[in-house]
């Protein structure tokens, strides 16, 4: 009898485990895509498309960037309303809200598309300085309002920011920039997920806002597996949507595995 019993538990308990296995090699389905300064969620869309064609859940967080806490707090309301486990992207300044609020229990991993990923008690702004890019280095490229709001000069805009998409769509995109907080870029962190959760991140070499030697600084420092897309300036992903979101459906594919090690 108790040899019975002894072999029925042994029998739950390796059903259990492959069980476990099994769900660990599924691929997560929720994606959330966090954009970054002076843009809106809209410029992920070809990157959106490629993904729900693969059958993810693909939602993008439309921050108001009018403080750091407010748009870390726009995006974990959308976190909440994952149904599961979620892999978190963003863009830019989306990289250093998405190290803040990767931290809810719902994100399993995190992408870095060009972005920012200071530790706890920094900041981007000092980063910048510190490993300055072309922008970093022009004179009044970023304008401010009466209020502390920034956005960038049109003509910078297209020729340090977008210049490698459609001119129409830099152009619209240009003109139709959502003013960030000038606090938002000198906010230091309270939470670093990549300290705890897996990440993958993309150095878009020909990035003349954010150097690429400070995105390689950060990924190196988070340990994060890296791929590097020659000739992409910052617009990475609206550039080279195929190779941005290929990495993301990797990534979606490995996390629970590298999470669970």
């Amino acid at each position: 009898m108790n040899f019975r019993k002894s072999s029925l538990a042994f029998a739950a308990a390796l059903s259990l485990a492959t069980a476990t296995v099994g769900a660990q090699a599924e691929p997560v389905k929720n994606i959330v895509l966090v954009h970054g300064a002076w843009v809106d969620g809209s410029g992920w869309r070809a990157v959106y498309d490629i993904l729900t064609k693969e059958g993810f859940n693909v939602s993008m967080v439309q921050e108001p960037e009018t403080s750091f806490a407010d748009d870390v707090s726009a995006t974990k309301r959308i976190l909440d309303l994952q149904n599961g486990p979620t892999l978190l992207v963003g863009h830019s300044y989306g990289g250093s809200v998405i190290t803040e609020a990767g931290i809810h229990p719902k994100v399993v991993g995190l992408v870095y598309v060009a972005a920012h990923a200071p530790d706890v008690g920094e900041e981007e702004h000092t980063l910048g300085l510190k490993m300055p890019s072309v922008l970093g280095k022009t004179a009044d490229a970023i304008e401010k309002t009466n209020d502390g709001f920034t956005y960038l000069r049109r003509d910078i805009f297209l020729k340090l920011f977008a210049p490698d998409i459609r001119k129409s769509d830099a152009e619209f995109a240009a003109r139709s920039q959502v003013l960030a907080a000038g606090s938002v870029f000198s906010t230091p962190l309270t939470a670093a997920a990549w300290k705890t959760k897996p990440s993958w991140g993309i150095v878009a070499d020909n990035d003349q806002i954010i150097s690429p030697d400070l995105e390689r600084f950060y990924y190196k420092r988070a340990g994060s597996k890296l791929t590097e897309i020659p000739g992409a300036s910052h617009v990475v992903f609206q550039s080279h949507p195929k190779e941005v979101a290929a990495v993301i459906t990797r990534a979606a594919r490995q996390v629970l595995q590298q999470a669970s090690r």
